[in-house]
């Protein structure tokens, strides 16, 4: 499918691509087939595809998968993918609030605006494996590490849920209307926290209250945010004098050492 096609299609079909729904459509058919042999699918498998758009990558997946759920916004779009082989089921909607059925792995090509939210409600739920497309930028962020230039809340709070890789980077010449970044696929295998913690959501709120403010020393950054943290600023105040890390920045904690801290902000909550 080259971008005259892809055109014409949407023309067919009374559409228009839309920079506000982050609607970048994949061209370039060799990427779409390695983007679906990461994805290591059996026949037996349930395929989830958020996205879909003109089904680029969803004629590959129901060719290895026993049935492709696929997700689509635009209704036009969803109508028109429902020919595509018995096998197929379109939800159209919402991805972050439609019921999503049971699936046992994910290949998406996402829309750019809802790559985090629909990322974290994904790895909320059970499956095997997710092969998915992000801006570059976002990837890099998804599979840092501490001591990384892209290390972020994002890193941490996806490294305590998955296995992260970046499996190949994409230019942004692969799709239409090209975007001005390029993308990259990442695969994702959700995994057991691999360290305990107390209380998950103190966890996240601790680390997205630190990067919050990710120049300031992690003690004045939990001050800030003491609403999401404790009963009172009094009571978080008890609570600091004896939890770690505290005159470090976040970006020098390792998510284990997150955990650390959480545990002594949740120990210490009234």
């Amino acid at each position: 499918m080259n971008p005259a096609e892809v055109r014409a299609r949407l023309a067919g079909l009374g559409v228009r691509a839309t920079k506000g729904l982050g609607q970048h459509f994949l061209v370039d058919e060799r990427v779409a087939h390695r983007h679906v042999e990461f994805a290591d699918i059996e026949a037996r498998d349930i395929v989830l595809e958020i996205g879909p758009g003109l089904g680029v990558l969803t004629g590959p997946l129901l060719r290895k998968a026993a049935k492709v759920v696929a997700v689509e916004k635009d209704r036009r779009l969803a109508r028109a993918l429902t020919t595509l082989g018995p096998n197929l089921q379109v939800v159209e909607g919402d991805a972050l609030k439609v019921s999503l059925p049971s699936f046992d792995k994910v290949v998406s090509n996402l829309p750019y605006r809802i790559s985090s939210p629909i990322t974290f409600r994904l790895l909320d739920l059970p499956f095997g494996r997710a092969v998915l497309m992000y801006q570059e930028e976002f990837a890099r962020r998804l599979v840092a590490h501490r001591g990384d230039a892209d290390y972020s809340r994002l890193s941490v709070k996806a490294y305590v849920r998955a296995h992260t890789e970046i499996v190949e980077r994409v230019p942004r010449s692969a799709f239409w209307p090209q975007p001005r970044v390029d993308s990259a696929i990442v695969l994702l295998e959700p995994r057991p926290p691999p360290f305990a913690v107390d209380e998950w959501g103190v966890f996240d709120a601790v680390v997205d209250a630190t990067f919050a403010h990710r120049r300031k020393a992690i003690e004045n950054s939990l001050r800030l945010s003491w609403r999401r943290l404790s009963s009172s600023e009094a009571v978080l105040e008890r609570t600091l004098a004896t939890a770690p890390y505290l005159r470090r920045r976040p970006e020098e904690l390792t998510p284990e050492q997150f955990g650390e801290l959480a545990d002594a902000i949740s120990g210490g909550k009234g």
